[in-house]
């Protein structure tokens, strides 16, 4: 997600003002210490949940005392969090996992009548429509695919054993269908949820969905930003 960070990200959320910041998976940390500088300077706090996060923790608390960090899974911590106007998913890539993410900030939503900002990475391929997991026992058995660690090939259905592609990560062994990738989650959850929304695609580096509140001249902003960022 950090490839969108200069382009979409940090001139969206500038324009929305930004207070209080969750971001869903951080790994080594680069597109959260770009979030870091935006907080810096304009007096935001920012939430981390990440159950193995791969940096410095104290580290970058010393250095930024507006950061906090959970280290949980998503749909352990949000329910716990109660106020953020911002909000970047970058977790588990599977439609079980962004689909809860999602209904449960919209139980936050409907208290407040609209929807946060809501960033989303890999809306494109490879898992718009196919599902990854990261730990395949916090899948409920009937909403988790047969998938095995095996490559990814453009163009193809099924998985290859030769592919370099992610063949260390626990893929669906087959992309498409039902309940079947990030794509397919965030697209059953706006066609359900009764909150008002706009929604945002930019399609390189495994493509961004943005969800924003029904707001006309954020929607303008936004899809100024989208435009003119060539991604």
């Amino acid at each position: 997600m950090h490839r969108f960070y200069d382009r979409i990200i940090m001139p969206i959320i500038s324009s929305y003002k930004s207070e209080k910041i969750v971001e869903i998976g951080a790994d080594l940390g680069y597109n959260t210490s770009k979030i870091l500088e935006y907080c810096k300077d304009s007096g935001a706090q920012l939430t981390v949940i990440d159950p193995y996060p791969r940096f410095d923790e104290e580290e970058l608390k010393e250095k930024h005392p507006y950061l906090s960090v959970k280290k949980t899974l998503s749909l352990n911590a949000l329910g716990d969090i109660d106020d953020y106007d911002t909000i970047l998913i970058d977790g588990d890539h599977n439609w079980y996992t962004v689909y809860h993410e999602l209904k449960l900030i919209e139980q936050k939503s409907m208290k407040k009548g609209k929807f946060p900002l809501i960033f989303l990475h890999d809306t494109d391929w490879p898992y718009a429509r196919r599902d990854m997991y990261y730990i395949p026992d916090s899948i409920p058995s009937k909403y988790r695919h047969s998938y095995a660690k095996k490559g990814l090939v453009p163009g193809s259905l099924s998985l290859s054993d030769d592919s370099t592609i992610n063949p260390w990560f626990n893929h669906a062994l087959y992309e498409g269908g039902k309940r079947n990738g990030v794509l397919t989650a965030v697209e059953d959850f706006l066609e359900e949820t009764p909150l008002p929304f706009f929604f945002h695609k930019a399609y390189s580096n495994n493509g961004l969905g943005i969800i924003i509140p029904e707001d006309q001249p954020l929607n303008k902003i936004v899809t100024r930003i989208v435009e003119e960022s060539g991604l």
